[in-house]
């Protein structure tokens, strides 16, 4: 096969000039930054089939439920659906009074006019405008200089704020130098501070600052240093909102948000899932279940992930992939033998310890938080899985807290049987082959009754009824104590052999709370142990079925 030509790759971003590292010393944020969501604009634009009117306000409102105070509603001057959107917004009075929409324009007259009139009734708004400032933009697409460059972000600027004060509005202002991560540093901080002249922000109205990574050039650290120079150099500083817009072309958005916000970025622009144009956007579900995972507010609520997640896949047709962090199917799930014990472990110290904080092996969160279940999400049992995630699911939704060997005998079942299938098994399926396996086996040997009453001396004495061999036979039965004296019988006068009598029982804690399980394991002669369950309203009963169900089994 021809081999990659790595030489016509090369260092395309820039370094900054020398700044203060002493963010790079921090563990993590103090706080969540503002969170501003893109899905229905930038993640709109990418799907290949984009969503429709009622499609955009069904996932609108969804992001107002999660907490989203900023949302991009689209480039309104750009098409009709996209004007048509903003209109319904403003008509239907969708637009909370602590909520700001967000709108794209280029700095035309004509364009930024016609987005004003998208904007008409709307009480807050941020009008963004951008231009490109890369060298690989000003030298091929434009074919301009620095200064030709800058002036256009300049007159963008004034244009802005002439037509938003005609307008009589308070509209805030947001620049972006596009394809920033291929720019000179200190050349896109020089055109964001003559933009800034412009405006001169205000506390009472600030601008924001975004510095996209419209296409990623660098690794995250380098990013980082970049958004740390801006950062440390900007004008008016206290009154700007730095921002981020990291795509995701090296798989490292999250990675570039995360560091980006320690250099010093205040505001956030993603989509959910991470959805965006080529690779995606930044994953904000991910950012910000990661400072979650930290004990930081993240000020988003992700608590009914499932719904979030069905009601995405509904309207942008995409899908949420298994291994996605946090959102994924997949994970919290553990196949693995030694990872379910582990867990099952975990959860027991848990419950039995109450700790203030989160350390269950193996599972960074608690999935409870995020709308997931323990038994359907965490333990999943297929040919990988080991008697402590066979023995956790069994007691957790069945209530069934089998002796730790015939957890390990029914491990192995369970592991043979998925392997021959090739497939998961769901609990049901492994509570029903519990059930056939161990539970009341009636072959050869089925009770009808037993009765045996309490002697003199303390000793239990009386009879065992049972079918053997398709007949009824009535055994006299004598020994300490009921289950010894069914015991006894089998062994002295139907002629079978075993020894090690294992027992133990319980009543059952789920379902119907007037049953009980017993267990029990005999020893062959052949030295192998036979485990056998039994299940009754009377715990005496239930015992006496475990112990025939075990010598069925110990004779199969």
């Amino acid at each position: 096969m021809p081999k990659m030509n790595i030489k016509k790759y090369t260092k395309n971003y820039f370094m900054p000039p020398k700044i203060d590292m002493s963010w790079a010393f921090k563990e993590y944020p103090d706080k969540a930054p503002v969170w501003c969501s893109v899905d229905l604009r930038d993640g709109n634009q990418a799907l290949v089939i984009p969503m429709s009117l009622d499609e955009k306000i069904e996932f609108y409102k969804m992001l107002l439920k999660i907490g989203f105070k900023e949302i991009e509603v689209g480039f309104p001057a750009a098409s009709e659906t996209e004007y048509e959107f903003l209109r319904t917004l403003v008509e239907r009075d969708l637009i909370p009074d602590d909520v700001t929409v967000q709108v794209l324009t280029q700095a035309r007259e004509h364009i930024i006019k016609r987005t004003f009139e998208a904007l008409d009734g709307v009480k807050n708004a941020i009008v963004h405008v951008y231009n490109s400032t890369s060298v690989a933009q000003r030298e091929q697409v434009f074919k301009k200089s620095k200064d030709d460059i800058k002036k256009i972000a300049v007159n963008g600027a004034i244009m802005l704020k002439e037509l938003t004060e005609k307008a009589g509005q308070k509209y805030r202002f947001e620049y972006s130098p596009e394809s920033f991560t291929g720019t000179e540093i200190d050349y896109a901080c020089e055109v964001c501070n003559d933009v800034l002249d412009i405006w001169q922000p205000t506390a009472e109205r600030k601008a924001i600052i975004n510095l996209p990574s419209t296409v990623q050039m660098s690794m995250a650290h380098v990013y980082a240093t970049q958004i740390a120079y801006v950062s440390q150099h900007l004008k008016y500083r206290d009154n700007v909102v730095l921002s981020l817009h990291p795509h995701n072309d090296r798989g490292t958005g999250v990675a570039d948000s995360e560091m980006g916000i320690l250099a010093g970025a205040d505001r956030i622009e993603g989509t959910l899932f991470g959805n965006g144009e080529r690779t995606g956007n930044a994953d904000i579900v991910t950012i910000a279940m990661n400072m979650a995972a930290l004990g930081i507010d993240p000020q988003l609520d992700f608590s009914n992930m499932p719904e979030i997640i069905n009601l995405y896949e509904s309207v942008t047709r995409m899908h949420v992939y298994d291994r996605q962090p946090y959102s994924g199917s997949l994970v919290f799930a553990a196949f693995s033998g030694s990872h379910q014990d582990a867990i099952a472990k975990g959860m027991k110290w848990r419950a039995e310890k109450k700790p203030a904080h989160w350390t269950v092996p193996y599972l960074l969160i608690d999935p409870k938080d995020i709308g997931r279940e323990y038994d359907g999400d965490v333990i999943r049992i297929n040919s990988q899985s080991g008697k402590g995630g066979v023995g956790y699911i069994m007691e957790q939704k069945y209530g069934l807290d089998m002796p730790k060997k015939m957890r390990e005998d029914f491990s192995y079942r369970i592991k043979d049987v998925s392997d021959h299938k090739h497939k998961e098994l769901l609990p049901d399926e492994i509570y029903k082959i519990f059930h056939d396996v161990y539970v009341n086996v009636e072959k050869p040997l089925a009770l009808i009754d037993f009765k045996l009453d309490k002697t003199a001396d303390g000793m239990r004495n009386g009879t065992v009824h049972l079918y053997s061999g398709g007949k009824e036979k009535v055994l006299p039965a004598h020994g300490n104590g009921r289950l010894d004296a069914v015991s006894n019988a089998l062994q002295k006068e139907l002629g079978i052999n075993y020894s090690n009598l294992i027992y133990s029982e319980h009543a059952m804690e789920i379902g119907s709370t007037s049953r009980a399980m017993a267990y029990i394991g005999i020893t062959g002669k052949d030295g192998k142990t036979a485990w056998g369950a039994g299940m009754d309203t009377d715990i005496i009963t239930a015992s006496v079925k475990a112990l025939i169900s075990a010598v069925n089994r110990l004779q199969q």
